[in-house]
């Protein structure tokens, strides 16, 4: 139990006790779908995200954020997807991978990609393959059906 009240000075709430539980990786409070919504309806009233910024109890930084990836067509809570190195390669390995029924192994794809000019670490490699292999075996399982007696 923590022996704090866990107000501060200023009324705010204080962390840094050990039973205080983590609020997300690096400190960030993610928003309900509710308050993004009320974020956005305050924008949309408006207009500017400072004055829409009283009307819902957020920070300007955040109501721009939310309506600039309204107005492009993003999801408003999700992170944008980034181009990674192996993406130009990506449809070799998957080559690979069905070539060799899931066979192929990361290291030996690897010493192929450099030489065709992949820059990357091995690590980058094996975590291709192995998400490579892994939509490999789900489309190509075998369909296990219950045996079911004839009533003849």
């Amino acid at each position: 139990m923590c022996r704090s009240d866990g107000l501060g000075p200023s009324g705010c709430r204080l962390g840094g006790c050990d039973d205080t539980p983590a609020r997300g990786p690096g400190g960030t409070v993610k928003k309900s779908d509710r308050e993004i919504m009320e974020i956005l309806e305050a924008f949309d009233v408006t207009g500017v995200a400072h004055s829409a910024a009283p009307l819902c109890e957020a920070d300007p930084k955040t109501i721009r954020r939310y309506a600039q990836a309204r107005d492009l067509g993003r999801p408003a809570g999700k992170p944008v997807p980034r181009a990674k190195l192996i993406d130009p390669f990506l449809e070799k390995i998957e080559e690979w991978v069905d070539r060799s029924k899931g066979k192929v192994r990361a290291d030996i794809a690897h010493e192929r990609l450099v030489v065709m000019g992949f820059s990357g670490t091995e690590r980058t490699t094996r975590r291709a393959v192995a998400a490579a292999k892994a939509r490999w075996r789900a489309g190509n399982t075998r369909t296990y059906r219950p045996w079911i007696p004839s009533l003849n």
